[in-house]
């Protein structure tokens, strides 16, 4: 099972973010990522967490613990994503695009680069 962001805590967010962004991190280079940081302990405590949670893993390099997500960013990404359209648009990808689009400037190259990407679901289908 995919696991996702969906039961994270803010600085469980903040933390997988700086992880996945890093690709693997120590404590202390999550600490000096963090914005507004909490103490050392604190997020030694948290990234436990996260790994009692599954979603991260670490191996010891020495005296440090170097910390690795459990599921690559974009299946990670796209699991958060089909779990927030079955939750906040009752599983329609349409309406999820719409809301978006509803207040997005869009650049030529990103209209061009929808249109592609509907064109091609067309062709494909369900």
């Amino acid at each position: 099972m995919v696991r996702t962001h969906r039961h994270l805590a803010r600085r469980e967010r903040q933390i997988m973010d700086i992880v996945y962004r890093q690709g693997q991190a120590t404590a202390a280079e999550v600490l000096s990522a963090l914005p507004d940081p909490p103490t050392y302990s604190a997020v030694r405590a948290l990234l436990r967490i996260l790994e009692d949670k599954g979603h991260l893993c670490h191996e010891r390099r020495g005296a440090r613990y170097v910390y690795r997500p459990t599921v690559a960013r974009e299946q990670a990404r796209r699991s958060a994503l089909r779990q927030l359209v079955q939750t906040f648009f009752d599983g329609s990808p349409v309406d999820a695009a719409a809301a978006l689009l509803d207040d997005a400037r869009l650049s030529r190259n990103d209209a061009h680069r929808l249109t592609g990407l509907i064109d091609k679901a067309k062709k494909e289908g369900p």
